[in-house]
């Protein structure tokens, strides 16, 4: 996915703003399809209170410069009859899109190794050591001499930090995915339940009326249509590891939050489950920095939004580079905000 809407007014909202606006772009430049679309998201509220704090993000968001409006429970209605009968309010995203993430990373790949980059696959990194001004990087196959390295190893980037002394604040935290089978359109576009917010920052007091499992698993509702015609569905948070096994229990709370927003689901079959590990840091922002050690460089924990902020990334990081800063401000992003002093 490809949102904004899930980015707290400010710099967050703003990185995110400019990471979307070169997507158009990079699907004419890159050499793979990956399916870019533009099709807006909906957030669904399911109380009087939710609607509340909706209202006031939307505001917020809007000064941001983000196409954000919020929808009465008829108007969410008339544009999605499937949505459960007592949902109170909608807030709906305009600019939200969404891409085929493996194809999104073979586009990368491909276009890099086309324009001179050589990759070397299955190559874990063993160890990294100052040389010469530069650095000395050995995997289980070779040895690498290079100038700058750029540490973007997601879960693995703490890992490779204490390669050369550092102490990277990156943790996983895994989440879990229902596909359905292919079936009607239950829904034309993205949907998450405002609760998604209040769980992926998880600095709100208020609680939402859920069962124990929901509450356990951190899951709130997101459903997102898929171009093969099927449905994936989420979405939970743990810190588990880097354990990846589907949990019975994660799935059975994923499908109860999704009946609840959408009780037609009930009669439609899952068919796989799968398991994935976002790279998460304590203030929810990635670090995309320089840092203590010259000519190491950090571009990762991006939690769930490693393929959204991917472009703006790349663009700030070869920037930083090149010239030693990035044409956008993002010190908010700097290594040193977790240095104790």
């Amino acid at each position: 996915d490809i949102l904004v809407s899930d980015k707290m007014p400010g710099f967050d909202c703003e990185f995110a703003l400019a990471s979307q606006a070169l997507f158009p772009q990079l699907a004419k430049e890159l050499d793979f399809d990956f399916e870019w679309r533009k099709e807006g998201t909906m957030y669904l509220m399911e109380t009087e209170e939710e609607t509340e704090v909706a209202e006031q993000y939307c505001r917020n968001m809007v000064a941001c410069g983000v196409p954000m409006k919020m929808l009465t429970a008829k108007e969410v209605h008339e544009d999605e009859p499937n949505v459960a009968d007592d949902v109170v309010s909608g807030l709906r995203c305009e600019c939200d899109g969404g891409v085929y993430p493996i194809g999104m990373v073979y586009g990368y790949a491909l276009t890099a190794r086309r324009l001179g980059a050589t990759l070397l696959l299955h190559s874990p990194v063993t160890g990294i050591e100052p040389e010469g001004g530069g650095f000395l990087i050995r995997t289980v196959k070779q040895e690498v001499r290079a100038a700058k390295v750029v540490n973007c190893c997601g879960v693995k980037a703490p890992k490779v930090g204490m390669m050369v002394g550092l102490d990277i604040p990156v943790e996983a935290r895994q989440g879990q995915i229902l596909v359905t089978e292919h079936t009607f359109p239950v829904v034309k576009h993205e949907f998450h339940e405002f609760g998604y917010m209040l769980t992926k920052f998880g600095n709100s007091s208020y609680k939402r009326n859920v069962s124990e499992r929901v509450e356990r698993n951190g899951v709130a509702m997101v459903i997102e249509p898929t171009m093969a015609g099927n449905f994936l569905i989420g979405s939970s948070r743990s810190f588990v590891g880097e354990d990846i096994s589907s949990d019975i229990d994660v799935m059975q709370a994923l499908a109860e939050r999704a009946i609840r927003f959408f009780p037609v689901l009930k009669d439609i079959k899952i068919i796989h489950a799968y398991s994935g590990v976002r790279p998460f840091t304590p203030d929810h922002l990635p670090i995309i920095s320089d840092t203590p050690v010259d000519g190491y460089y950090i571009a990762a924990g991006h939690e769930g939004d490693g393929i959204g902020l991917s472009a703006i990334t790349g663009k700030c990081m070869a920037e930083m580079l090149v010239s030693g800063k990035s044409e956008m401000d993002i010190s908010p992003l700097s290594y040193s905000r977790f240095i104790k002093n």
